[in-house]
């Protein structure tokens, strides 16, 4: 197995030493999927620059946002990433048990939501060919068919930490050890 330093604003390559200082005036800490992806500056920039695009421009609400990001983690599997946007979510006034519903992968109770967390889930489990009655209920359950698409770039930016996580099993921070959530089976 290849190993991945999770790396220190001391260790880190220097074009990813700027990158973590900002996560460490961010977060009050650098978190571990940070220092690991430290080790490629060119997929931690592109994270960066792709998430603060999405929390920046995205038409979905900050809670709506979390619940995308925790229940694509959840379709790919990640350890840590279900923790982090647990945590993430519980920030931003998610109720406890829509967090719950989507790490066990079972209904939430609103309607609008259910949709969020079934649509999001099918592009993932499909690759994208989630067909036209997937987008169609989406839509009717109160959404735009710009958010159709807005959920691809979601399921991109996800699917980088969450492949890096997969390949580095990248521990999880102290900050979210609350929040951990482990694979069945």
């Amino acid at each position: 197995m290849v190993e991945f330093k999770v790396h220190t604003q001391e260790t880190a390559p220097d074009d990813a030493k700027p990158l973590l200082e900002g996560a460490a005036g961010r977060f009050g800490f650098v978190p571990n999927l940070v220092g690991m992806m430290a080790e490629s500056p060119l997929v931690l920039k592109g994270y960066f620059t792709l998430g603060q695009m999405l929390a920046d421009g995205s038409s979905f609400s900050p809670a709506e946002q979390q619940i995308l990001w925790l229940t694509i983690s959840r379709a790919n599997d990640c350890h840590y990433c279900v923790a982090a946007h647990s945590t993430g979510a519980a920030k931003a006034k998610v109720k406890e048990d829509v967090i719950a519903a989507i790490r066990n992968e079972t209904a939430i109770d609103d309607p609008r939501l259910e949709a969020l967390r079934q649509f999001s889930t099918r592009m993932v489990a499909t690759r994208g060919w989630v067909g036209d009655d997937a987008a169609e209920r989406f839509i009717a359950a109160g959404f735009e068919k710009s958010q159709v698409l807005e959920i691809i770039l979601f399921v991109a930016h996800k699917s980088i930490s969450n492949y890096a996580n997969h390949l580095a099993q990248t521990p999880v921070d102290a900050a979210f050890t609350q929040r951990t959530w482990k694979k069945a089976g």
